[in-house]
């Protein structure tokens, strides 16, 4: 064998493969020690590098999965823990970025298989065809050492499987913008669940990059520059980066770039990069079924920071078991946070980009359907609530409350608490549909949350609502909506002792009530205008007003009104004198709707 230079085997017999793993000149190759290199000024996500630490000393090693959305700095934490750890694993670290969310093809497990095995040391010819065989020989090789594998940016379950290490002194870093649940169920992987940067973090992060390349920053535009990029680590390192290469630009004026939503992705873009915040969605985004990526655009036409499973449902036209399934799936990509067993939110980015898609991809007329079909279901489920909530309140009778999806409650403290979790939203439908020009629903809501105001909601959004509501119906609502909008606003105001203010409004929609005829109301403005001077003890005043109040509400036979009323009066009640003046008709039509007079 003297003069036989390289690989040689002498046998009398073979029986099974024989495989070389060394170099084809015999040489041996160096370890692989593939890692990106580790992020310098990576800062932050301790709890989460605690929670690895505490699974790898747990295990020795295994699988663990890191998910998240785009941009939450998933590679940064890979790469970062990899290195803190390398040095249990000194046989070698392998890395990959299977490309599962990119402008080119997602690598396949046998692309990568093949990069794998010439790193460990395997010659090209002995490699086998057959992809289970080449898994095989993969984990063989593994299963000789101590190993470190990242796999980055993983699309799916099946994508990682065949390059995950079947020996337990190996471990693999799988990173990627799905759940990767398959891994985790039926492969023994931990998965470990990044979130966007508190705001604290989130200013960290920017004052680290920025460290002595721009004069020391406001705190407060720092967080407001923190919240615009929706605390996202990606986000926050652009705009950080251009902020250094503009050191002479106050930071209020990138901040007013990034407030100007037409121009928001090309400040959130490097002119020599692909992986910015723009395409880092759109590659998620390129990923989802049709069905649910029709529904990721719906969610860009929605008012509100979050939603319910209900709300997208009516807003998309779908069933809730199929709105249910499909916003899985948004959460499964990290294109959605569910934060309660019912609920849903967006963080400020993805919701732009979601509005952006349904500018580019759907008609006017489709997000104006969308937008109707939620304002109605918040409109009817709304009316549901303070139906149990507002009992004494007299119930509306618009055909816009009659049919149509709405939420059911289960009885007064369901009611409650849907107000309380929707209370923001309910603000934003009143706006969105002023703005939008569905005016019909700009009046109607603010009427009838104010049956929910009066006992549970912040005076603030009582105000915003009816006052936005005032002015809707004033222009585009009949005349009762104008007095009963005046005396909610009243109501709102003396409730936040702008006592003043408060008895104009009353004195505004007794106003139109007189001249409408409106007896009932008449008697509501004058229950109202009593109580306001029994506030600032006018008590002659008061009982004036109240016994007016009183007297009409007799008249008209109405119970629950008079016993709303705080006056008291022991004098015989007479018909009132504009009655006898008024048609019988009129008042007998009147008679028959009983209502609560309140202040």
């Amino acid at each position: 064998m003297a003069d036989v230079s390289g690989q040689a085997v002498q046998a009398g017999a073979v029986r099974g493969g024989i495989h070389f793993h060394g170099g084809r000149d015999g040489s041996r190759l160096p370890v692989p020690r593939q890692l990106p290199g580790d992020i310098p000024d990576f800062v932050n996500r301790s709890d989460e590098v605690h929670r690895l630490d505490e699974l790898l000393s747990h295990r020795g090693a295994g699988t663990f999965v890191i998910v998240g959305t785009a941009g939450v700095g998933k590679t940064a934490l890979a790469a970062h823990w990899a290195h803190r750890i390398k040095k249990r694993f000194p046989d070698g670290q392998l890395y990959a970025n299977l490309r599962g969310f990119d402008p080119r093809s997602p690598a396949t497990a046998e692309q990568v298989l093949d990069r794998f095995l010439k790193a460990l040391g395997t010659a090209p010819e002995v490699v086998p065809v057959d992809p289970d065989e080449r898994a095989g020989l993969y984990r063989s090789l593994l299963a000789e050492g101590r190993f470190l594998v990242v796999l980055d940016n993983a699309s799916s379950a099946a994508q990682v499987r065949p390059l995950l290490a079947g020996a337990a002194e190996c471990a693999v870093v799988v990173t990627s913008r799905n759940r990767l649940s398959g891994l985790v169920t039926r492969d023994g992987a931990h998965r470990v669940s990044l979130r966007t940067l508190s705001p604290a973090q989130s200013v960290a992060l920017l004052r680290k990059v920025t460290t002595g390349q721009r004069a020391q920053d406001p705190a407060a535009e720092l967080a407001l520059l923190a919240r615009l990029c929706a605390r996202l680590p990606l986000a926050l390192k652009i705009a950080a980066e251009r902020a250094v290469t503009r050191p002479h630009t106050s930071l209020s004026e990138l901040i007013q770039e990034l407030q100007d939503e037409s121009g928001r992705w090309e400040v959130l873009a490097m002119d020599d990069e692909q992986d910015t915040i723009g395409s880092v969605f759109a590659w998620s985004y390129k990923a989802l079924p049709q069905e649910a990526a029709r529904l990721f655009r719906v969610l860009g036409v929605l008012p509100g920071t979050d939603f319910s499973a209900q709300a997208a449902a009516a807003a998309a036209n779908l069933p809730v078991t199929t709105a249910r399934r499909l916003l899985d799936v948004l959460t499964g990509a990290h294109l959605l946070e569910q934060t309660g067993a019912e609920r849903f939110e967006q963080h400020e980015l993805l919701r732009a980009y979601a509005a952006e898609l349904a500018q580019r991809q759907d008609t006017a007329a489709d997000r104006a359907q969308i937008l109707h079909r939620l304002l109605l279901w918040y409109l009817r489920s709304a009316h549901a609530a303070a139906s149990l909530i507002g009992a004494q309140f007299p119930e509306p009778t618009w055909p816009s409350l009659a049919g149509g999806p709405a939420r059911a409650f289960a009885g007064h403290g369901d009611a409650v608490r849907w107000y309380e979790e929707e209370c923001a939203n309910l603000t934003a439908a009143v706006k969105t549909a002023a703005a939008a020009g569905f005016h019909e629903i700009a009046w109607q809501l603010p009427l009838v949350l104010r049956r929910i105001h009066a006992f549970h909601g912040p005076v603030g959004e009582w105000i915003a609502t009816a006052a936005i509501g005032l002015d809707v119906a004033r222009d585009h609502g009949p005349d009762s909506a104008v007095a009963d909008l005046s005396e909610s606003l009243g109501m709102a105001h003396v409730q936040c002792h702008r006592t003043d203010t408060g008895r104009e409004h009353h004195r505004r929609a007794l106003e139109i009530r007189l001249a409408t005829g409106d007896l009932f109301g008449q008697g509501s403005s004058y229950n109202c205008l009593g109580l306001v001077d029994l506030r600032e003890r006018w008590f002659a005043e008061a009982r004036s007003n109240f016994r007016r109040a009183l007297e009409l509400f007799r008249y008209l036979g109405d119970e629950r009104g008079r016993g709303s009323l705080w006056g008291i009066s022991r004098t015989p009640c007479s018909r009132p004198a504009p009655l006898r003046r008024r048609n019988r008709r009129r008042v007998a039509r009147r008679r028959s709707t009983n209502g609560r007079a309140t202040g």
